[in-house]
Parts: C-alpha cells; sequence; structure tokens
C-alpha cells in the first residue's frame, strides 16, 4: 500500500505530521520510526516501506516539527548538512521524547493494529530510541549508531523492555571513550543486547550515504527484524 501522512496531535497542545506506511494484511503490530538529522525524509521513509513489507504500520513522525514543520533534507550536499545541524542543535531532546510517546499513542489507536509497538532510530534517533526505552510505554526500541547515550546512562535502570543498539565502531561522533562508557554502562543489563560492526562509521545502514556497508547493514537490519518479530508477534 502506499504510505500518507496522518496528523499526531501533541501532548502539549497542537499537531504534527507523520509519514504512514501500512502493511498489505491491513493489520499487524506497529513501529515508530525516529528520523536522523534531516527529517522525515526519502531514506526515512524507505525504512517506513521496509517494515511495512515485513508485515508492521511503520510510522515516522515529523521531530523538527517545533523548529520548521515538514522539513526534508539529504546529506548531500553542505548546505543541507549546516541546516540539520542547525536544527540539531536547537531540538528540544525532551519533547522529541513526549512527541514519540504520541506517535506511540497514534499507532496503538490505528485500525489494524495489535498494539504491541517497537521503535527504530537513527543517529539522533539511535538516542532517542535509548530514550524511548527509558520513558515511554514501547514494547521494545532499537537503536542504531545513537549519539550522546553515554551521558544517559542513568536512566538504563528505567528500562523494563527489550533494547538493542546497533554501535559502530569507527564512529566519530560517537569516540571510542564514549562507546566504552556505554558497553561498560549497559552490558549488565538483562533486557539491553549492543552489536558493535568492526571498521563501520557512522550511518552505516543509510542508503546511498558516504559511510554506507552494505554487508553490515544487512546484518544490523537482520538482527532488528528478528526482534521485532521475537518482541512483537
Amino acid at each position: 500500500m502506499p504510505g500518507r501522512m496522518i496528523t499526531i496531535k501533541a501532548k502539549d497542545g497542537g499537531s504534527f505530521q507523520g509519514f504512514l506506511a501500512v502493511p498489505d494484511s491491513g493489520k499487524g503490530a506497529g513501529v515508530v520510526v525516529i528520523q536522523e538529522i534531516f527529517g522525515v525524509n526519502f531514506v526515512m521513509r524507505e525504512i517506513c516501506h521496509a517494515l511495512a513489507a515485513k508485515g508492521y504500520f511503520a510510522l515516522a513522525p515529523d521531530l523538527f516539527w517545533r523548529q520548521e514543520p515538514s522539513c526534508e533534507l539529504s546529506d548531500k550536499t553542505e548546505g543541507e548538512w549546516g541546516r540539520a545541524f542547525k536544527f540539531y542543535q536547537g531540538f528540544n531532546v525532551d519533547k522529541g521524547v513526549d512527541d514519540i510517546a504520541a506517535t506511540i499513542d497514534a499507532l496503538r489507536k490505528t485500525a489494524g493494529c495489535t498494539g504491541k509497538i517497537g521503535a527504530t532510530g537513527y543517529c539522533l534517533g539511535g538516542k532517542l530510541a535509548y530514550l524511548t526505552a527509558t520513558r515511554t510505554s514501547a514494547d521494545c526500541s532499537v537503536g542504531y549508531y545513537g549519539v550522546g547515550i553515554e551521558e544517559l546512562l542513568g536512566e538504563a535502570t528505567n528500562i523494563k523492555t527489550p533494547h538493542m543498539q546497533h554501535i559502530a565502531e569507527k564512529d566519530k561522533f560517537v569516540p571510542p571513550e564514549a562507546q566504552a562508557k556505554i558497553k561498560d554502562g549497559l552490558k549488565g543489563h538483562k533486557l539491553v543486547t549492543l552489536h558493535s560492526y568492526a571498521g563501520c562509521d557512522h550511518a552505516f545502514a543509510r542508503i546511498g550515504g558516504e559511510h554506507y556497508d552494505a554487508k553490515a547493514a544487512a546484518l544490523a537490519n537482520q538482527r532488528t527484524y528478528d526482534f521485532f518479530n521475537r518482541h512483537l508477534g
């Protein structure tokens, strides 16, 4: 089925848009797709379509709506990178997690959705996927190369549902000392699974990106699909 934009009510008033992809069966669990710093762009919509092909309702909320609704950028030009970093710097993480919680609520109310909801996020979204695990009612969550998690490890005790992180060992935005803190801080948590990808840089799963690694991306994505199948089935 073709994807479509839907309206999501924010918890503090107002509303924002999200891109929804629906499985052909019209029935299934839901997955919140949490954006990178480029907004809900072609890459995020393709991730939604891929999840819908696996049988999930996939909804990507526009988390930059408080700064500029419907912003859509790519990683192809310096100008777009500059705009993306400005949005990132102006982003309110706490409000963003509230918007993810509102998105979870919207998915649960979607006709045909089983009510089981997972989340997957990339870059900024990787950090937000971690906070989705610590602060929301999601049934499970997955982060790809999340930035800044080492500063939020105090929240790990709040994780009550399965969580997985894909870590790029050569990530220029998450240096080795930060990766070590994350691994040390989460290694004893029974609900957390960590996977590291040797030789991979940030955004290794972004198709068409500078650091895209097809083999590592395929492995990470399969692990994510297996994780969702196990915890959302």
